[in-house]
């Protein structure tokens, strides 16, 4: 395994983005599995946690699925999960915040998201989104963003990010918006972990939903392993 200054050049984003990059971070088991018992906790080690934390201190905005966000149950990025002098040092905000896909506005007043965070949640949901959930988060501190009419557009979405700056996008998860990403040719970077387990059962894969015109092809551009987990970068080829 890298040290800390290695890992940061190996995964960092692209000097002078003149658009969103967005880099997706995701672990799965050895035969393909997303989560056990429906989190991904069951898949990661120390060293799977040090680059998704990793992915965090680089970032403009961390763009999760609100699937995810419920089922790990999220809070905002805290201090002690990034260097905000490192941050500050690279012209980056102390902590990236956190924006939210939500169909139907579906995150709860209460979540971690909205009590337990230095910035405002980002939550970029649809015209369709009751009227009410979308006033109930706005009234707890979110800033509410429509990205679309009855599902959220991830290219209007990236647009809402890159309004405000935002354009090294760390994505970690779900597997739908991931799917959505790749299906309207958005990524840029995958940053896989393969844990040492097998799981069975009927965990999804990483990424579901419409299958994009064309695969989208891969270059591996890193290969790193640690206590028998593999990492693996990819850069769109």
């Amino acid at each position: 395994m890298a040290d800390d200054t290695e890992l940061a050049k190996l995964y960092g984003f692209p000097e002078n983005l003149d658009r969103p990059w967005v880099k997706v971070n995701f672990i799965s088991s050895a035969d393909g599995a997303v989560s056990v018992s429906g989190r991904s906790a069951g898949l990661s080690d120390e060293n799977d946690k040090k680059v998704f934390l990793l992915g965090r201190k680089l970032a403009d905005v961390v763009l999760v699925g609100a699937g995810t966000a419920l089922v790990e149950r999220y809070r905002g990025v805290q201090r002690d999960e990034v260097p905000d002098d490192w941050r500050v040092a690279h012209g980056l905000t102390p902590v990236p915040p956190v924006a939210v896909v939500t169909r139907r506005c579906s995150i709860d007043p209460s979540s971690g998201l909205l009590t337990d965070t230095q910035i405002p949640p980002i939550i970029l949901t649809t015209e369709a989104a009751p009227e009410r959930r979308r006033a109930a988060l706005v009234d707890a501190g979110a800033e509410v963003i429509i990205a679309g009419e009855r599902d959220v557009d991830p290219k209007a979405a990236l647009d809402v990010l890159d309004a405000k700056g935002f354009r090294r996008v760390c994505c970690e998860g779900g597997p739908q918006l991931f799917g959505s990403l790749i299906a309207a040719d958005l990524v840029d970077e995958l940053c896989l972990s393969v844990a040492p387990v097998l799981t069975g059962g009927d965990a999804r894969r990483i990424a579901v939903g419409p299958a994009p015109d064309a695969p989208v092809r891969l270059k591996l551009a890193s290969v790193l392993h640690a206590d028998n987990l593999l990492m693996l970068r990819y850069l769109r080829d």
